[in-house]
């Protein structure tokens, strides 16, 4: 970022056009020279350009051809005797020498936009150069009509010789005038070159502007001079190093804030190189983009699509981090660019914008709606400002809604730039998440059909969980395609699980105990070895491997101990191995997962039995402490225990019996 940002000195005075000026009395330091505006120089340039007479190359070998070409076709030169042809040739080939002397165009004149409101035009023949009247001129077509009546007008002077009516008038016609573009841009050129970029001077001491005066127009003006002959001179002697000092303060300044944002807020991503190598790059990148475009004078800063850097950092983290970066940067490039409160107010609002309106971005149609919120967004700032400075729409530049319009719809790079994001840094989006959350998808259409009984379990699941991180907030396209994958280590051997088997096949029957947790318990190591095998990201991966936390498989535990009373069991063999789930949405899917399963195995689904086994099952994980490295608060804990009992109460349809009920019964 110092390599980036320009290394002049900044004019020490902020002020806007419209607004009083908030400083003290200001009078000229220096001699300097008032800057025509751009609209004053693009007039100019108009007026003279349009006062320009456009230049055309005159050939002068086609007369001469033409001439001979019709000598040719009266065969004067085999029967120099005949005076009829002598006298016709003369007549027709003084009225080709009056054409051609002239000038002859391709077309007519009201073809040539180089003509339009013209009346002359430079005749170039060789290095001499002389003006010829628009009205001289004659288009082929004109010229041949030209010909044409001198022949009917000899014919009916009774010259009415049928060699001269088999004559082809169109064989003598051919342009012999062309538009001289390179000379015609050469004299452009000279008087654009030619065109002062001042009008008039402020002598030293004259008063500029008083304080709390409005700054109008004239003024406005008159500072904007100031200020670039002032960043000019000051950048011939000024102290490089303590520019560069500046600059440096003021990057660290803006950066710390960033980092002490993350300390408290977002911790993970510190700890996590490719997530904050990404946010430093996504904003240098920004910036550099930026200060590039400003380089180029037909140009305007406003056509980078600022707007992409917050939806980034959205998508890939979440909107309270997204706008605070968008603010830093924002403020970090606002410094240097042109305008700076405008450019400040115009990107933080525009961006905040896209923020809120692209919370999902799941559908093609979000992206296209958050690049019209951020068009629209640009354009009544815009207007908003304008109208504050000039009270008019009279100046209103409409240019600038050009390269509002271009921002906006390079919003569209999101898509691609999220996926080149997520290769390069391995992130996951919400698009992903949702495309491998399809049922079609190989790993999970394999679950349906060699573990049909599981596939409906984590459908189930992710049924359940979705509706959960709804409620106490979370990514419930993540959480969804966790529940659909966190299973499907029972592939290997789908049979050993309870919702596999048929009725009275149980093959833990032909195996001790130990065996069988062994292979209950391998189903989680199983199910992260074929997610990285099929190349699922981390995030999805998490979920498998924590489902089950550290804690025993209990059954065949108790089963065990059962059998061999005398005996010191090694309680670490029914272990799962862990690791505890990090996330809310994988403890989310902990909890759903135990609770479905042991709600399945009820004989008496009744209201009062279902909020036990949620209760206990719950409190039983909290007391084991498999949720300590999730941050699910006890609040959350509660919204669970609710959400899951009238869910399941839903699934099961259960009815709550009332007391005349009971009565009736006991009737």
């Amino acid at each position: 970022m110092y390599l980036i940002l320009p290394g002049e000195p900044k004019f020490k005075y902020e002020y806007q056009k419209g607004f009083p000026w908030r400083h003290e009395n200001l009078v000229a330091p220096y001699d300097f020279a008032i800057l025509k505006t751009a609209n004053e120089l693009n007039n100019e340039k108009t007026e003279q350009i349009n006062s320009l007479v456009p230049y055309f190359a005159h050939d002068t070998t086609q007369k001469a051809e033409s001439i001979a070409r019709l000598r040719q076709d009266l065969a004067l030169d085999i029967d120099s005797t005949n005076t009829n042809k002598k006298k016709m040739f003369n007549s027709l080939s003084t009225k080709l020498d009056e054409l051609y002397s002239n000038g002859i165009l391709l077309f007519s004149v009201d073809i040539y936009q180089e003509l339009k409101g013209k009346n002359e035009i430079n005749k170039r023949t060789g290095n001499i150069v002389q003006k010829e009247d628009i009205d001289q001129l004659n288009s082929e077509k004109s010229a041949y009509n030209a010909l044409l009546n001198t022949r009917q007008k000899l014919v009916s002077e009774g010259n009415n010789f049928p060699w001269l009516n088999d004559l082809d008038l169109e064989r003598y016609i051919t342009a012999n005038l062309s538009y001289d573009n390179e000379t015609s841009q050469k004299e452009i050129d000279e008087i654009t070159q030619s065109i002062s970029a001042t009008r008039g001077m402020v002598k030293q001491g004259q008063r500029i502007v008083l304080e709390g005066e409005i700054v109008d127009a004239e003024k406005y003006q008159m500072l904007e001079s100031l200020k670039a002959s002032y960043e000019k001179e000051r950048g011939k002697d000024v102290n490089r190093y303590m520019v560069s000092i500046g600059k440096v303060l003021l990057i660290s300044v803006l950066i710390s804030l960033i980092f002490i944002f993350l300390l408290l807020y977002r911790r993970d991503i510190l700890q996590q190189l490719n997530k904050l190598s990404f946010m430093l790059m996504l904003m240098t990148g920004i910036i550099l983009l930026s200060n590039f475009i400003n380089t180029f004078p037909n140009l305007h800063i406003y056509m980078v699509p600022f707007a992409v850097f917050p939806i980034m950092i959205r998508t890939f983290f979440d909107s309270r981090t997204a706008i605070f970066t968008l603010i830093i940067s924002t403020l970090l490039m606002g410094f240097y660019a042109p305008n700076n409160y405008e450019f400040i107010l115009l990107e933080v609002s525009a961006g905040i914008i896209a923020v809120f309106s692209l919370n999902k971005m799941h559908r093609r149609v979000h992206l296209v709606l958050a690049a019209l919120w951020v068009f629209l967004t640009y354009a009544v700032i815009f207007t908003a400002l304008n109208l504050i400075h000039d009270g008019t729409f009279l100046s209103y530049d409409y240019s600038m809604l050009k390269w509002f319009a271009i921002s906006s719809v390079l919003i569209l790079l999101v898509y691609p730039l999220v996926y080149i994001f997520e290769k390069l840094f391995g992130f996951v989006s919400d698009v992903t998440l949702i495309e491998i959350s399809d049922s079609n998808q190989p790993l999970l259409r394999k679950l349906a059909e060699q573990a049909p009984g599981t596939f409906q379990h984590s459908m189930q699941i992710a049924n359940l969980a979705e509706e959960v991180i709804l409620r106490i907030g979370g990514n419930p396209f993540l959480v969804r395609a966790g529940a659909l994958y966190h299973d499907i280590g029972k592939i290997g051997r789908p049979n050993f699980f309870i919702e596999n088997q048929a009725v009275g096949m149980n093959p833990h029957d032909r195996i001790s105990h130990l065996k069988s947790a062994e292979v209950i318990i391998d189903h989680v190591k199983n199910g992260v070895k074929m997610a990285q095998k099929h190349k699922l990201p981390a995030v999805i991966i998490e979920f498998i491997a924590t489902h089950h936390g550290t804690t025993k498989a209990k059954y065949f535990y108790l089963k065990h101990q059962e059998q061999n009373p005398d005996k010191t069991v090694d309680a670490n063999a029914f272990d799962y191995p862990g690791p505890l789930p990090r996330s809310k949405e994988a403890a989310v899917v902990m909890l759903v997962d135990g609770i479905e399963a042991a709600s399945r195995s009820m004989k008496e689904k009744t209201h009062e039995n279902l909020k036990a086994l949620i209760d206990s099952m719950i409190d039983k994980k909290i007391e084991d402490k498999q949720l300590d490295d999730s941050n699910l608060t006890f609040r959350d804990i509660d919204t669970i225990k609710a959400t899951l009992l009238e869910k399941l109460i839903n699934i099961y349809h259960i009815r709550i019996e009332y007391p005349d009920e009971k009565k009736e019964k006991k009737k």
